[in-house]
């Protein structure tokens, strides 16, 4: 694992699903997903700005406009709750 890696295999599975795709949508379809969701995860664990993310992430732009459109359209909310209902789903 390098230091750059962020989820597991088991973590995106369940992660994953929950991101919209870009299918259907007019333009250019979305980069790796994984990467994208784990570049900005690690920009917030290291408290860094944007563009000192490292570049295997892909470019911080694209890392800051899904990081943007995800938090304007509500998808942040709608993972944490489908987590926060699978969490109580298993300690129960």
């Amino acid at each position: 694992m390098s230091r750059t890696a962020v989820l597991t295999d088991a973590q995106w599975a369940r992660l994953g699903p929950l991101l919209p795709s870009s299918d259907g949508r007019r333009g250019r379809p979305f980069r790796d997903s994984q990467r994208v969701v784990e570049g900005i995860i690690y920009r917030y664990r290291c408290g860094l700005a944007w563009r000192d993310v490292p570049s295997e992430f892909g470019p911080w732009q694209t890392l800051w406009k899904r990081h943007r459109r995800y938090a304007g359209d509500g998808t942040w909310d709608h993972v944490l709750a489908a987590l926060l209902v699978d969490e109580a789903r298993v300690r129960a």
